[in-house]
């Protein structure tokens, strides 16, 4: 019998970014930026939500500005609390990745997860942290996720996160599958010519190799005074088997929706035996500290 669940991605343009206004202006322009998107959702039955990479303001990593600092927040906290009350109305789950202040000095790049009675049940710290050209000083503004890689039971699915460079990491979208998940979100923040031509290789490739569905968010458009390039959205759901179930545009802040069978999984998963088969016997190397 299928257990059929209906998910959404919001890719969305930050509205504003203007040095004369406030980090908390810009967070809350961002948050009324989303509102529709996700009333939308709740219209269209959608169970499991996943919004962009820091949903509520630009993605400020091009810089390495103390100012950013000030975007930070607890979790659970504010940008949950104003969420809660949408997921109990519309009986939805949702992810939101948001950038978390642990205690003075020390910050993660975090997705919270709620329940759809607006139950917040846990949170996914970034584990695999980027310093690199073109413009992602992410070691300035975030401390390596350690939470490991928890997957929450909500009320549809079990659901893991993976935050953007996470992506190109196999070891933990595997430790997600073994841990139980179901549909694995990937919210993100890339743009083009840096990885556009692996946006649609590798998460389909853990799609497959681990049996379950990914929903990989990317946001859109560029964002000054930064301009690293275009934000090129194509947000999108893949099953099992690596199909594409459901793509957005590149350039329009949207919502994208699938319909995921999750008896699919236990289908794929008699055939391809990739938890039956694998050997972490003869993977000890992989855990040394020093190659």
């Amino acid at each position: 019998m299928a257990r059929v669940v209906r998910g959404g991605l919001i890719q969305c343009r930050n509205p504003i970014n203007d040095e004369g206004v406030t980090v908390a202006q810009i967070q809350q322009a961002a948050l009324e930026a989303h509102l529709p998107f996700i009333e939308e959702a709740g219209q269209k039955g959608v169970q499991l939500l996943c919004l962009q990479e820091i949903f509520n303001g630009p993605y400020f990593c091009p810089s390495q500005a103390i100012r950013w600092y000030d975007a930070a927040e607890s979790v659970p906290g504010p940008s949950t609390e104003a969420l809660q009350p949408l997921a109990r109305k519309h009986s939805m789950s949702i992810v939101v990745p948001v950038y978390e202040r642990e205690q003075a000095g020390v910050y993660y790049n975090t997705a919270a997860v709620l329940d759809a009675d607006g139950t917040y049940l846990g949170k996914y710290r970034k584990n695999h942290i980027p310093q690199c050209n073109p413009g992602f000083w992410e070691k300035f503004y975030f401390k390596p996720g350690n939470l490991g890689y928890p997957v929450f039971r909500t009320k549809y699915a079990m659901v893991g996160v993976y935050i953007c460079y996470d992506r190109h990491f196999p070891e933990g979208a595997r430790a997600l599958g073994l841990n139980g998940a179901e549909v694995v979100f990937n919210p993100s923040a890339t743009v083009a010519g840096l990885s556009e031509y692996l946006w649609k290789l590798e998460q389909p490739a853990h799609a497959v190799a681990n049996g379950y569905y990914v929903g990989a968010i990317n946001r859109v458009g560029t964002e000054a005074p930064w301009d690293i390039g275009e934000f090129y959205g194509q947000s999108y759901f893949v099953d099992p088997r690596g199909k594409f179930l459901a793509t957005a545009s590149r350039d329009r802040s949207e919502l994208v929706t699938a319909d995921l069978d999750l008896e699919v999984i236990e289908e794929v998963r008699r055939v391809w035996q990739f938890y039956r088969d694998r050997r972490p016997d003869s993977y000890g190397d992989l855990t040394r500290a020093e190659r």
